[in-house]
């Protein structure tokens, strides 16, 4: 399937959002939409490898047969049911009884049978209880199925439901929809939620082209970049994941086999399962993430309280896109925390520093960290003056990235990437002042392939560029009184065009006697049709 035609697919279920949502909230809309593409990528995914198992044995659809072919087999085959479905929890990690795959599913919707709502709702719970070794308990908790937003009784509710699907159904039957493809649309549709959601899109979406730069960056060797990418990173963290887009890219990056395990945590309990189904979604199994509902500034998740060193959570590489200049409030038990208690708490107004410590400290010796972040923290003033000048004396901050304004639905303002590391090889900090390489959009600014390119070369061989990178001593960084403030190192005025009035006062004699020849032809002109000639 071409990218454009997967772009079409999203489009396609762009339009039925817009077409089916009716007075719904767009965002309530988005929770039911993501569902059922993602049930439909389970029982696709599950029913193919049913067929590759079953191979002869697997049912041939008659005309006038509407069920699904693991609907006959289960029926004529009762007794080796259990063992079926223990062969596809190994090679497929879970199972999913025929009465709850999309295409009975459909089917229902289509003859709009009444029993499309009670069936849905025991398939979800099934999904999150019995489906996966792992239990995905409240997976779909934020899909309310009695809502009077869909109906006002079980009638109208289920009338609806048969609608949307329907449609979904139909849109989706024009394309091949394998893994990929199903995982490429749902993030189409997450990007189209997050642009009508606005500000609120900030808790769930970190762009593409952002998230390419980041993950781009984490798999490249930490102490030598030049070398290139590492072969497998054991254990990759994002403590403010989202949708968990970032943490797919980074993985995207090595391969389906690049990484050992993926840690996420995330606060919203919405984008926590919308995370947990875009791992699935794109073929990550139930063993090969951990995606925690928690808070990561009060550190609630019980793999990484451990304070002893050696038996600590390390992690390859740790990305984040948290909340910009977020609110909180650190009591006096945080001041002692081991992530915080070397470097002094963040401001109350601002746990931008928090975010980036509470990341940091879990980072292996060998790994690397990136972190979006406002470019506040490059230069404040008061306790995040102390922290940042305590990473840069430490050896730290490796590098420096300003990207461009209005990249986020969330937020015009520009924001800059800081990479981390606790064992850096240059004794100096790489800046990038990448804010003026980019394409205007009418919403928002886009990052185009070579941008992307051209920051993650500059970052992974050190190149210098007047105007746009610089390496700068720990010296100077320390005569600017740890100030990180980008335009400090890099000048980005252009030098005034120096004017050599001799060349210029040629032009306008050469110029002049242009003008003269070009009158006088044509007052011959004007001459000869006895018109007034010019003066």
């Amino acid at each position: 399937m071409t990218k454009q035609d997967q772009e079409e697919l999203g489009k396609t279920l762009w339009d039925i959002a817009n077409q089916l949502r009716g007075a719904m909230n767009a965002d309530d809309f988005r929770d039911y939409m993501l569902s059922f593409l993602f049930l439909r990528y389970l029982s696709d995914n599950y029913e193919a490898a049913a067929k590759k198992e079953l191979g002869r044995d697997y049912p041939k659809i008659k005309a006038d047969d509407k069920r699904s072919p693991l609907s006959i087999w289960y029926a004529e085959n009762q007794e080796d049911i259990n063992a079926f479905e223990e062969q596809m929890r190994r090679k497929v990690h879970y199972v999913i009884e025929p009465d709850f795959l999309w295409s009975n599913i459909a089917e229902l919707a289509r003859i709009q049978d009444e029993v499309l709502l009670h069936t849905l709702q025991e398939g979800f719970k099934y999904i999150e209880n019995k489906s996966f070794a792992s239990t995905f308990g409240g997976l779909f908790s934020e899909i309310n199925l009695d809502s009077e937003k869909l109906g006002k009784n079980y009638t109208d509710r289920n009338a609806k439901l048969c609608t949307i699907i329907t449609k979904i159904a139909q849109g989706i039957a024009a394309f091949s929809t394998g893994s990929d493809v199903l995982g490429d649309a749902y993030e189409y549709l997450i990007g189209q939620f997050a642009a009508g959601s606005g500000k609120k899109a900030g808790e769930f979406y970190t762009p593409q082209q952002i998230s390419s730069i980041l993950s781009a960056i984490v798999t490249l060797d930490s102490q030598n970049p030049t070398t290139g990418k590492k072969k497998k990173l054991n254990k990759v963290l994002d403590f403010a994941c989202g949708s968990g887009s970032l943490l797919l890219n980074v993985r995207n990056q090595l391969g389906q086999h690049g990484i050992g395990k993926i840690f996420g945590q995330e606060k919203n309990i919405t984008t926590y399962n919308l995370a947990r189904m875009n791992m699935l979604l794109h073929g990550v199994k139930d063993s090969e993430f951990e995606i925690h509902h928690g808070d990561s500034l009060i550190n609630d998740w019980d793999i990484l309280e451990e304070e002893n060193p050696a038996k600590k959570q390390h992690f390859d590489a740790v990305v984040a896109n948290p909340p910009f200049s977020y609110r909180w409030q650190p009591g006096d038990a945080l001041g002692e925390d081991f992530r915080f208690k070397n470097y002094g708490l963040a401001p109350k107004s601002a746990a931008d520093f928090a975010f980036l410590l509470h990341g940091f400290h879990f980072l292996a010796k060998e790994g690397t960290m990136a972190i979006i972040l406002p470019h506040g923290v490059l230069f404040r003033g008061g306790a995040e003056a102390k922290i940042r000048r305590k990473l840069l004396e430490d050896g730290n901050i490796d590098t420096v990235i300003g990207l461009p304004a209005k990249l986020f639905f969330s937020t015009g303002i520009p924001v800059c990437i800081l990479v981390l590391k606790k064992c850096k090889q240059p004794d100096n900090v790489l800046f990038i002042n990448a804010s003026e390489n980019f394409e205007k959009g009418k919403r928002q600014n886009l990052l185009l392939p070579e941008h992307i390119e051209k920051i993650v070369d500059t970052y992974q061989h050190r190149k210098e560029e007047k105007r746009y990178s610089r390496c700068v001593s720990m010296e100077e960084i320390e005569k600017n009184d740890y100030n990180l403030n980008i335009s400090r190192y890099i000048s980005t005025a252009k030098p005034e065009q120096i004017i050599k009035l001799d060349e210029v006062h040629a032009k306008l004699v050469d110029l002049e006697k242009e003008i003269t020849l070009a009158k006088n032809k044509h007052n011959e002109y004007l001459k000869e049709l006895g018109l007034p000639l010019l003066p």
